[in-house]
């Protein structure tokens, strides 16, 4: 017989239609700008075959989906799926839904446990091999579905942490906390790809790239430019003229790009960028997944539950005399699933760390840790829970460095316990807005519970006597050991320090800064008072020493005096103008009651205020039609600001469009104009940040919808 479609012909197929717009949009994956199909795991997808004749019974028939370099079945990457016959080995099915004529409408579901990836699918009849265009289909994890290990129960909660490509970082200081927003963009172009392209540089195994624990582990090391030539490398010298400052970026999208393009380090990131291009990986991968700010966060070197602060006798913190460190803020990321290598009890939010802060099995990399084992003190779980329980939970015990005869002297001053792990900060779901999730990572401060578990996790972490750990200490100064769990130090004559500004801190206007002296209990007291000034990085770093002022305080019973502490504007601004980092207004202040070992210090990060940029654009516009969006800054600061910069992003609206404004004298406006057309359907957002040689960053957003 010929092979003109008659009955006994061979069969050959003819075309296959991936039915894309349809399972894209059942398993919510049509935001992917991709021509490929993309599915998640363990939930149907369709395909439709067309043969060169009719499909008989008789004829020969399977499909077979394969992943990585040499696909078997028994590894389960190569799965050969026959419609007429039991269900491959590798929990696979496929089903025919309907046939007539030449046309057959299949169902293919994939394991809830398939590796994640992309998968190459042939067509095999009797004598033939069908190769279809675009024939690689990527496979997602699968947070819809029961049987995944990162199933979401809830829909708000899929639709922020899996599918929302824009939200919002929360930095400055735990006074004062503002929000960054970000593009995280994880359906932009290439961004799939460039992950696709880190799951193959982790060198996983296959059979560990069904596991979204270790999967979230690599990654957090892959982000991080350190090891394997990731994605990031990290900057915080202050200068960054060999690329981007970290400051620069306004999202996760040109990242990406770059990197799958050049395959090299992007330069530069700091933990937000980090946490933001992870976030931005874990979602398009399909792990729901956001991003925590921790304010006051400990960097404990040596995991003893604690941080040494040094000051001189003005209360200026010293640089470099520990290792350890407080950041002012610092930006890590939880992911969702299931620990099926755990006890019972671990699963939900895990924490993962993609900022190179200390290594983790030789890799910089940090995570998964659950929060729970977090909260309640079992740091002896992994991955890396004494390293975030002591982020959150530290102790900081404040020294002061006397020199005598030469020879520095330490004088411990207090210990703070619940300064550590403050507001603990991460975007609502579904509304533009900061929730608290402190409580999930600890319990209230001073509770019994928060007792119980602080005893459990100084149980595994080798408790320090309190001996000054200064990089350069000599043992000199008295040293009482003492356990490792201190208590708060309350002063016995009920002595208060609280420090305020009269002002707001613009830039160019002199600091008003007041220290209040209290005490609270009978009795006439001689208070030597010092205070300092200091800017610094937000990890903790001391960029310029201000000003201090020293004054004794005579203080009669229950009383309070005020003490002020004025800086002039020329004192700051050359260091603001010097500085590639963003600065924070650092106050400390010492008080010691003379004549006895009443002591007490106080510390307080104040943020710089800035003038608005406003959005000038509808509040709706039509997909495709052209629309005008218009951003306008006035200085309305007494300094001029140099080197002036507005970058700009609309994700599905308008590609990132930097504009240089040059230097910006006071009292000016600068308009700056891009002219949309909009690709996609929905409230879009869209993100201004502007930049100078004074000001960092000022930023805005503001969301549009887009309707047919």
């Amino acid at each position: 017989m010929n092979s003109n479609g008659f009955p006994g012909s061979d069969l050959n197929v003819t075309g296959l239609d991936f039915v894309k717009s349809q399972n894209c949009r059942l398993h919510h994956t049509d935001g992917y700008t991709i021509s490929n199909l993309v599915v998640r795991r363990g939930q149907p997808f369709q395909l439709l075959l067309t043969f060169s004749r009719d499909l008989q019974a008789s004829d020969k028939l399977s499909l077979h989906f394969s992943i990585g370099e040499n696909p078997m079945r028994s590894r389960g990457t190569l799965m050969s799926l026959n419609p007429r016959r039991e269900e491959d080995l590798s929990r696979w099915q496929i089903s025919i839904i309907k046939s007539s004529g030449k046309e057959c409408l299949m169902s293919v579901t994939s394991s809830p446990l398939a590796p994640v990836g992309k998968y190459t699918l042939t067509v095999k009849t009797a004598n033939n091999i069908y190769k279809p265009q675009n024939g690689e289909i990527y496979l997602l994890f699968n947070p819809w579905c029961a049987d995944d290990v990162v199933f979401m129960a809830d829909e708000a909660q899929r639709k922020e942490y899996v599918l929302n490509d824009t939200g919002y970082i929360y930095v400055g200081s735990a006074y004062k906390i503002y929000n960054k927003p970000w593009n995280f963009g994880q359906f932009e172009e290439f961004v799939l790809d460039a992950c696709m392209y880190l799951l193959d540089k982790s060198k996983l195994k296959m059979s560990n790239r069904r596991d979204p624990i270790l999967v979230s582990r690599a990654m957090s090391a892959l982000v991080n430019a350190n090891d394997d030539n990731g994605v990031l490398l990290g900057n915080w010298s202050g200068n960054y003229n060999k690329g981007t400052s970290p400051l620069d970026w306004i999202g996760s999208v040109s990242i990406l790009q770059q990197y799958y393009k050049t395959k090299q380090p992007v330069l530069y990131g700091q933990c937000w960028v980090f946490a933001g291009v992870l976030t931005t990986v874990m979602r398009c991968l399909g792990i729901p997944s956001r991003c925590v700010s921790n304010f006051n966060s400990a960097h404990d070197t040596e995991e003893n539950l604690r941080v040494d602060i040094y000051l001189n006798e003005l209360g200026e913190k010293l640089n470099g005399m520990s290792l350890d460190s407080v950041w002012n803020f610092h930006v890590w990321n939880d992911v969702w699933m299931k620990r099926t290598d755990l006890p019972a009890g671990f699963d939900g939010w895990q924490a993962i760390d993609a900022t190179p802060q200390e290594q983790s099995q030789g890799i910089f990399q940090c995570g998964p840790c659950p929060l729970k084992a977090i909260r309640e003190g079992d740091v002896y779980l992994p991955f890396d829970s004494k390293f975030v329980y002591a982020e959150v939970n530290a102790d900081k015990v404040y020294w002061v460095v006397r020199k005598v005869n030469g020879k520095n002297k330490y004088i411990r001053i207090n210990t703070e316990t619940q300064g550590i792990g403050m507001n603990i900060s991460t975007k609502a779901v579904g509304q533009d807005k900061r929730e608290d999730i402190t409580w999930q990572y600890k319990f209230p401060e001073g509770s019994e519970d928060e007792r119980k578990s602080m005893q459990k996790a100084s149980s595994f972490i080798r408790p320090s006597g309190m001996v000054p750990r200064a990089r350069f200490a000599s043992s000199g100064g008295h040293v009482n050991p003492k356990p490792a769990v201190l208590q708060e130090t309350v002063s016995e004559s009920g002595l208060q320090l609280e420090i305020s500004s009269k002002a707001p801190l613009y830039p160019g206007n002199p600091f008003e800064l007041v220290i209040l002296v209290k005490t609270s209990t009978p009795g006439s007291r001689t208070i030597n008072l010092a205070s300092s000034c200091q800017l610094q990085s937000y990890t903790g770093k001391v960029e310029a020493s201000l000003g201090h002022v020293k004054e004794t305080v005579k203080l009669e019973g229950k009383s309070e005096v005020q003490v002020p502490l004025n800086i002039a504007a020329d004192a700051y601004m050359k260091t603001l103008a010097s500085v590639e980092d963003e600065v924070l207004i650092h106050v400390t202040a010492i008080a010691e009651v003379q004549g006895t070992d009443d002591k007490l210090t106080k510390e307080m990060t104040m943020n710089f205020e800035y003038p608005p940029i406003t959005v000038q654009m509808p509040e709706t516009a039509k997909l495709n039609k052209e629309f005008t969006c218009a951003f306008i800054f006035k200085n309305k600061l007494n300094v001029p600001l140099d080197n002036c910069k507005l970058l700009v992003e609309g994700l599905g609206i308008f590609k990132m469009a930097t504009f240089d404004q040059g230097d910006v004298k006071p009292g000016r406006i600068i308009k700056s104009e891009v002219i949309c057309t909009p690709t996609r359907l929905g409230e879009k957002k869209i993100v201004a940040k502007l930049t100078s040689n004074q000001i960092k960053e000022i930023s805005t957003e503001k969301a549009i919808t887009i309707v047919e």
